[in-house]
């Protein structure tokens, strides 16, 4: 069955080559693009009910490409010509990701920009540049607010969804105020900040901002006391509890609370009103290696979260993470980063389908990027885990398409580099080629994409800074500041924007020159 499926495939792939070489197919698609983006002249200026934001750790442009082409492989095409869920946005624009104190951001730092509104340094959650990392006595006086928050504050149902640790650095700037990203539980800081009235965060996720409706993820261990038995590994220590204060914060959690699969797929949406469900002690594990009777995929907790905060009359905001696209890239192991973003465009496509673009602004965009990238001339089709299609003109030997700049995949085997054709490289867990040697792969600096569609989408356009992304959101549903623009007896958000007094004072300025 195997075979006549791979000569059915290599069928269709000839037909469309076939159809390609016509220049009416080219066209004719064209056209119909055209026809389409003729239609994005009448704007959306409804307000927005419900704000979903999603975050792809690490996933630059190049993880993108190359999650499109992974995708339509998947499915038996070539994978080029491919759509991704975020492909179908109608509108793109970019970030620029520079953390206050850093030109190559870390995950910190940029999720208090695209959560909070304001850039900090990197290694800090919720506070902005006047805090130093790690420096307890910086915290107060600091913090500035999320997203999350102001969304809360207005009525609406919020929530986080994500593959990694719930008190990760990017879900942990939505309620929390933090100089330094690693104090995930008490056990991770030092005795003088705790002594100077820092919190954790996985503390600060129960008491910051009471009754967030829906969280999902890893995590578990933080929020157990130290060496407490884990429910799903009781005899492997690393995953025991971590707190030293003793608190069990799961058991004061004040709503349904779920550790595996069948628990969260058997639950009535419409009998929770609040979910904690924490599935792993640490991250959970990547979606290639995920055992699918016991842990839910990040499309299934996507499903449950929207069903759940969509009850509120007056909307919800949800964050979605596709975590560890970036854990996959920092460990050199492309296919399990690209598998990840492949998993994170099934749920934006499971989340289009619970939700109207009429009343939803959905944004789908990263934090940063990394030093990964694919080319060596491949041939149309080719797997996108595959070799170049020469070999080296300089030592002879082949390489595959996907290579880093820096990361654990650097190999010298008697003082040159290994030959990748003794070795698996389409593993899941072959390390790809590195330039330079490094224990762990390192973030990318460039730009990266911000997809949009719903209400408002329109003013991602152009190259912003990454903080700008809130800001967006909060207008399109007048929440947060600049609400004036919201007084419009027709419920539309409109384009009657509230100039600020500096704006007036410039437009008067003009009209007199």
């Amino acid at each position: 069955s195997k075979i006549i499926l791979s000569k059915y495939n290599l069928i269709c792939l000839l037909q469309y080559t076939e159809q390609e070489k016509d220049p009416k197919f080219w066209n004719a698609w064209a056209q119909r693009t055209l026809k389409n983006a003729l239609t994005l002249q009448e704007l959306n200026k409804n307000k927005a009910k419900n704000l979903i934001l999603f975050l792809g750790d690490g996933m630059g442009v190049p993880t993108v490409t190359a999650a499109r082409i992974l995708k339509g492989q998947l499915n038996g095409q070539n994978g080029e010509e491919t759509q991704l869920e975020m492909d179908k946005f109608p509108f793109v624009s970019l970030s620029k990701t520079y953390n206050t104190n850093a030109q190559v951001p870390d995950s910190a730092g940029t999720a208090t920009a695209y959560l909070c509104g304001v850039k900090a340094n990197e290694g800090t959650v919720g506070v902005s540049a006047a805090a130093v990392r790690s420096q307890c006595n910086t915290t107060q006086g600091n913090e500035v607010t999320s997203i999350l928050k102001w969304a809360k504050d207005a009525g609406k149902s919020v929530g986080i969804v994500t593959t990694t640790r719930v008190n990760h650095a990017t879900p942990s700037a939505a309620y929390a105020h933090c100089v330094d990203r690693d104090w995930y539980s008490d056990n991770e800081m030092p005795a003088e900040a705790l002594q100077a009235g820092c919190k954790d965060i996985a503390r600060q996720l129960f008491e910051n901002i009471p009754n967030i409706d829906v969280i999902m993820g890893g995590g578990r261990k933080y929020m157990f006391p130290k060496n407490a038995s884990d429910i799903e590994y009781p005899n492997i220590l690393k995953h025991s509890g971590t707190r030293k204060d003793g608190r069990n914060l799961v058991e004061e959690w004040n709503g349904r609370y779920v550790w595996n699969k069948t628990q969260l797929l058997t639950l009535n949406p419409n009998n929770v009103d609040y979910l904690l469900g924490l599935f792993e002690p640490g991250d959970m594990t990547y979606d290639l290696e995920r055992n699918t009777e016991s842990d839910p995929s990040l499309t299934e907790m996507v499903d449950v979260a929207i069903k759940i905060l969509k009850k509120n009359p007056s909307g919800f905001y949800l964050l979605v993470e596709g975590g560890r696209i970036d854990h996959g890239h920092h460990e050199g192991k492309a296919k399990q980063a690209l598998h990840e973003a492949v998993e994170m465009d099934r749920a934006i496509g499971r989340a289009g389908l619970l939700t109207s673009d009429h009343e939803t602004l959905t944004i789908v965009t990263a934090d940063h990027s990394h030093v990964f990238s694919f080319g060596g001339y491949t041939p149309r089709g080719n797997t996108i885990f595959g070799l170049a299609p020469m070999l080296s003109d300089v030592d002879q030997k082949p390489f595959t398409s996907i290579l880093y700049g820096n990361g654990p995949g650097y190999k010298v085997i008697n003082g040159a580099r290994e030959n990748v054709s003794t070795v698996d490289y389409k593993g899941n867990n072959y390390q790809a080629q590195a330039a330079v040697p490094l224990n762990a792969e390192t973030h990318g600096g460039e730009d990266v994409a911000v997809f949009a569609k719903g209400p408002l989408a329109h003013l991602l356009h152009g190259v912003h800074e990454q903080n700008y992304i809130p800001h967006v959101m909060a207008y399109a549903a007048c929440i947060g500041q600049n609400r004036e623009h919201c007084m419009s007896s027709s419920g539309s958000a409109g384009l009657r924007p509230a100039f600020s007094i500096v704006a007036t004072i410039l437009s008067a300025a003009r009209l007199l020159c």
